[in-house]
């Protein structure tokens, strides 16, 4: 398996810095500490985007909606933890401004060749002074290297415990070599659709933006926009990624190149969101739940979210309490139409429900099962030829310590 970085396809560099707006290191993850982090492009690369649905809107990711919209290339990302820079007024989009600004004068290219992108606490002024006096250095610091991109990764975390990051090469059919990269940050206020996460890939193939647009939001429907924490959805979250056709390869729809690219990508954000709810905050275990055999796509996703939107039965994976009644007391409150009497459920592979009814089983056996820290819940309808997953996580005592003091 090949190193992953943000930078590692052809003509991209990265880098992160510290500018002094983290100022509690300890729920980082990090060694070295980083806060702000710059991708930049060599060639202008097409970008596309998908953006949190929550209906407040942080005033980076306002700024880079409308860039992305016009669909031109751009050239370079900033990106900074600890601050949201939401719910501030003028002043936030202003600021987002003034700190494109400085990173393209520092890059040598435009304003609106620059996105924005913010994550941390609301309703708090981004400290732009802070920011754009450590541009200079980071401009001038960015490469290809891999430490340079792991840099930019770590300097994205907010309550991350662990660096989420992903590399892929896909062989086209001319022979060509095209490589897909992408890093992610989230641990908390995430369900979909997007949350407190951020993502970007980015891409050495030539990729137009409609198409970029289709491989994007098809790699994401059933990747991040299947991870959930704890039910709530943010105000600061994207996921973009670039294509600056660095390799001389061309992407075009309907080919089998397409189809290989898509997969990769897929599999890629597919990663990505295993990392992010495994990586939860306070979290011991990953779940992934999947529903088969529903009557209908929306049956399916209805139960999935339920599930693992469900307190008691986050709780109870992560007391290692096998009270598996709360599965289907959480599918039965789903708002999803099924037949109470043909519902079948698994836990790690244990038959744990038949018809409906709840079976006995070997208490031993699954206490075994339910202290691995990966765990699989198997819920199957027998009403047609529907399915989704979702991946989430437990809820531990630390859940409420980190979000009891988020702010601190």
């Amino acid at each position: 398996m090949c190193e992953a970085y943000i930078n590692k396809p052809l003509g991209f560099k990265a880098g992160g810095i510290y500018a002094g707006l983290k100022t509690n290191p300890g729920n980082s993850g990090n060694t070295d500490l980083y806060d702000v982090a710059l991708l930049y492009s060599e060639q202008p690369a097409n970008v596309a985007g998908v953006y949190t649905s929550n209906l407040v809107k942080g005033h980076s990711l306002v700024r880079s909606i409308e860039l992305i919209d016009r669909k031109k290339p751009l050239k370079a990302f900033v990106i900074n933890s600890k601050v949201a820079n939401s719910c501030v007024g003028k002043n936030g989009l202003d600021d987002a401004e003034k700190i494109a600004e400085c990173a393209a004068s520092n890059l040598g290219i435009s304003a609106d060749e620059v996105l924005t992108a913010s994550t941390g606490t609301i309703g708090v002024r981004l400290p732009v002074d802070k920011i754009n006096a450590a541009l200079p250095k980071l401009a001038s610091s960015i490469s290809a290297d891999a430490g340079d991109g792991h840099k930019a990764e770590r300097a994205i975390m907010t309550t991350d415990t662990v660096p989420k990051e992903v590399t892929a090469a896909v062989t086209l059919s001319s022979g060509k070599e095209v490589i897909i990269s992408g890093m992610a940050k989230g641990s908390g206020m995430i369900s979909p659709n997007l949350a407190t996460m951020i993502g970007v890939f980015t891409t050495d193939a030539s990729i137009d933006i409609p198409l970029l647009n289709k491989l994007l939001r098809s790699a994401v429907s059933h990747s991040f926009n299947r991870v959930c924490v704890d039910g709530d959805t943010s105000v600061c979250d994207m996921v973009t990624i670039w294509a600056n056709g660095a390799s001389g390869a061309v992407i075009e729809e309907g080919t089998s190149d397409c189809e290989l690219f898509l997969e990769a990508l897929t599999d890629l954000a597919t990663d990505l969101s295993r990392l992010i709810a495994k990586d939860g905050e306070g979290a011991t275990k990953l779940l992934e739940i999947t529903v088969d055999g529903a009557k209908s796509d929306k049956d399916a996703m209805l139960i999935v979210s339920a599930v693992a939107k469900s307190p008691l039965v986050k709780t109870g994976f992560f007391g290692e309490d096998a009270n598996f009644g709360r599965i289907i007391t959480a599918a039965g409150y789903s708002g999803a139409s099924f037949d109470p009497d043909r519902i079948d459920i698994d836990v790690a592979g244990l038959p744990v429900c038949r018809d409906g009814i709840m079976l006995e089983f070997d208490e031993d056996e699954a206490a075994k099962l339910l202290h691995e820290d990966e765990i699989k819940i198997e819920i199957t309808l027998h009403e047609g030829e529907s399915f989704d997953r979702m991946f989430t996580c437990d809820f531990s005592y630390d859940y409420v310590k980190i979000n009891g003091s988020y702010r601190t």
